[in-house]
């Protein structure tokens, strides 16, 4: 798939899958920065999209992001086809959950990302559906 990209910091490198299995590109910070205990940070991520027309792009945290102390405050990000402007820069929206200030680095690598395809919904209302289907809500499958 091929994706127009936009960096605005040149010195820093384009997203790259880490590994050949690698399911996701790596997203690195563009600006040194302090988050503050209970603080809500933005990110910049040096990159703008423009993302083919059936396509979105899906931000996440890196798996290693909360041994820093940071999360992602939304769990993750969904970046529309049409969110791709030339100063729509991806950013990660970090919350600080420890009791010290995390300093993030310009470079370091915080968020990845996915570009996947997407189909529209075409709902089929109905009343009801097949009884033999309920399971029984949270946690049904582990019950005996």
């Amino acid at each position: 798939m091929k994706v127009k990209i936009k960096r605005f910091d040149k010195s820093l490198p384009l997203p790259v899958y880490k590994t050949a299995g690698a399911a996701a590109l790596d997203l690195a910070s563009r600006k040194e920065m302090t988050v503050n205990p209970g603080e809500i940070a933005y990110l910049p991520l040096n990159i703008a999209l423009q993302v083919p027309a059936d396509s979105f792009v899906l931000v996440a945290a890196r798996s290693s992001l909360h041994k820093r102390g940071l999360m992602l405050i939304n769990g993750i990000g969904i970046g529309d086809s049409d969110y791709c402007g030339s100063d729509d820069e991806y950013r990660a929206a970090v919350y600080n959950f420890s009791k010290e200030p995390v300093r993030v680095k310009k470079g370091e690598r915080v968020s990845q990302m996915m570009v996947l395809r997407r189909e529209k919904v075409e709902w089929e209302e109905v009343d009801e559906f097949s009884k033999e289907n309920n399971r029984g809500g949270f946690g049904s499958t582990g019950k005996s």
